[in-house]
This record gives C-alpha cells, sequence and structure tokens, in this order.
C-alpha cells in the first residue's frame, strides 16, 4: 500500500485530467441521449432503472425550474464562480490531500459538464432515471454523479484524516 509521500509524485495535472474525463464522459453520454431520444422517452432498462430524456431548466430536484428564465443565467454564473474557486483550490492544494485533490476533481467536472448545458441549451440534459415501487427519484446525469461522489468524498476524507496532520 502506498504512504501518502508516494503521491507527491503526481503532477497537478492528474487532478485536472480527472475534471475532465468527467466533464467528457458527460458531454459523451448527454450527447447520445439527445440523438437518439426524443424528450420525454422513457426506455426500460431493470425493474429499478430506466434511461430518460428529460430538460432540467432549474438546479438540483428542479429547484428553480419554473423561475421565468432569469435561472439559467444565474445558475450558469453560480457554476462559473464555483469553477474558478474549485481551480484555485486546486492550484493550491499540496498534492499530499490527494483523496480532498480527487474530490475536488470531481466536483469540478461535474459543475463544468452542467454549466456547458446551461450555456448553450439553456438546461441540463438528465437521463439517468432510477425507481422504486412506483417513486421516481429525480433524473440526473454523468455530471450529477461525478458532484455527489466528490461531495461524498470531501465529507469522508475530512472525517478520516486528522487536524493536525497538516
Amino acid at each position: 500500500m502506498p504512504d501518502r509521500s508516494d503521491f507527491q509524485r503526481f503532477p497537478i495535472s492528474w487532478w485536472f485530467s480527472i475534471a475532465m474525463a468527467i466533464l467528457l464522459l458527460d458531454q459523451l453520454t448527454k450527447n447520445w441521449i439527445v440523438n437518439d431520444f426524443f424528450l420525454g422517452q422513457r426506455d426500460f432498462i431493470t425493474s429499478f432503472f430506466n434511461l430518460v430524456r428529460v430538460h432540467n431548466y432549474g438546479a438540483a430536484f428542479s429547484f428553480l425550474s419554473d423561475a421565468g428564465g432569469w435561472q439559467r443565467w444565474f445558475l450558469a454564473v453560480l457554476s462559473m464562480v464555483v469553477s474558478v474557486f474549485l481551480v484555485i483550490w486546486l492550484i493550491k492544494l499540496p498534492r499530499v490531500k490527494y483523496i480532498e485533490g480527487i474530490a475536488i476533481a470531481l466536483i469540478l467536472g461535474g459543475a463544468l459538464g452542467n454549466l456547458y448545458d446551461r450555456v448553450v441549451f439553456g438546461y441540463v440534459v438528465d437521463f439517468l432515471d432510477f425507481h422504486w415501487s412506483g417513486s421516481h427519484f429525480p433524473a440526473f446525469n454523468v455530471a450529477d454523479s461525478g458532484i455527489t461522489m466528490g461531495a461524498s468524498l470531501l465529507i469522508f476524507d475530512m472525517l478520516i484524516t486528522r487536524q493536525d496532520s497538516e
């Protein structure tokens, strides 16, 4: 098992590569859905999972989706500000904090994926639909998954990392 000092050898570009991989995977999957599914189309995959094409004009869980249009640019600017903050955080982050770096990179990739959709289309394309007993979790995408995994990893890192180990 490598110790933390082994990760000092990873250049900062490693974290940005993770972010770009999430962005690329997000855009490739959304492009596939947009090209192969009509709006509202739902394809049954398993007893708990469908592929569906939906457009989210708001934020998470469609918050602000019916706000009249101003939310597009508000959420886009917010995503840009957060993305710049995350880039600065990554640049300043000591490379031995590899779990934190991976988490931030996942969040950055997801933020950029959804930002692209908002600016180009005016909405975010969602397509992953999980359900159980007739209840559906709000549809989401690869970018949302990156953000969720990154946030979870940040919390995990805060819980396992000793605060005095700077």
